[in-house]
């Protein structure tokens, strides 16, 4: 087993996708660049494999991590390329997309139009049920309700469900029962519950978070599982990272199950490179050789 010693990172811009490839014993790298695709096709892997391969005949062998950033999920959102998908709600929750925080960003324009929300009204079920602050139970869930409003969803062909409770964050029992129910009665539709995408107060930051995840969740796990299938086909052996918003890295399977935590994952990566070769510049006591991207936290 050869030494894992290079690591590659990746992103996808809007004219190219990029490749560095970096030999942490060397510190030397070597940059790719090829014509961009809709996603990280083949052809493109191929290519900046074949550009490595001549100096490095067994670099692949030798790759401990992959790092990629992706503009995948923000172009999706801004795009509205986007799963169909649906949100069961508390009753007279049903319209909070739209009430948000009851704030007018040009509030003397009387032709400003807020963006469209990214689950419309009518896929938008609400179910008689309520949690107290303290986390007890108002009124329970019926689970045949549940199981209605999991139909119709289903019904109206929906790829995706965001369940957003009001006070689940304090008791999630409701949430995960609705869970299990779209788990038994739709098994292949994507579930992304409010407890587990962002269990914090303030209902609209929560609700809209949580369909933001529901809405690129499907697209995001079809686009990682493609990724790991074509590098696993080249050898790739190696740790397969996804960048985060927050300038950190996760594995795969967590990227595709809290898409919406990559959102900003690609401008991110730019940022973090920025401050941390700015600051080597300011350096008296840095020379080139010391440029080497320092290993990002783990999430």
């Amino acid at each position: 087993m050869p030494e894992k010693n290079y690591r590659l990172g990746c992103d996808i811009g809007g004219t190219f996708t990029d490749f560095v490839l970096l030999n942490d014993q060397t510190a030397r790298s070597r940059p790719a660049s090829v014509l961009l695709h809709p996603v990280i096709h083949q052809t493109q892997w191929k290519r900046a494999y074949g550009r490595w391969r001549r100096p490095h005949p067994v670099f692949v062998e030798k790759l401990d991590e992959l790092i990629h950033g992706t503009t995948l999920v923000i172009n999706a959102i801004i795009e509205r390329k986007g799963a169909r998908a649906g949100l069961i709600t508390t009753k007279g929750f049903r319209d909070i997309l739209e009430i948000a925080r009851e704030i007018r960003y040009a509030p003397y324009d009387i032709f400003a139009e807020f963006p469209k929300p990214l689950i419309p009204r009518r896929y938008r079920i609400e179910v008689d049920e309520r949690m107290r602050s303290d986390g007890s139970i108002l009124k329970a869930l019926d689970p045949e309700e549940a199981r209605q409003a999991v139909r119709a969803l289903v019904n109206m062909g929906v790829e995706s469900i965001a369940v957003c409770l009001i006070n689940s964050f304090e008791n999630p029992a409701h949430e995960l029962l609705i869970e299990e129910i779209i788990r038994k009665e739709a098994p292949g539709v994507s579930t992304s519950i409010s407890y587990r995408v962002l269990p914090q107060i303030k209902e609209y930051e929560r609700t809209s978070t949580t369909v933001t995840n529901a809405y690129v969740k499907p697209l995001t796990g079809r686009y990682l599982s493609k990724l790991a299938g074509r590098l696993e086909s080249i050898g790739f052996m190696g740790k397969l990272f996804i960048m985060l918003s927050s300038g950190g890295v996760t594995s795969v399977e967590t990227a595709a199950e809290f898409p919406v935590r990559i959102i900003e994952s690609g401008p991110t990566a730019a940022v973090i490179a920025g401050q941390y070769y700015g600051g080597t510049l300011i350096s008296p006591r840095c020379s080139v050789s010391t440029w080497v991207v320092p290993r990002q936290s783990r999430a």
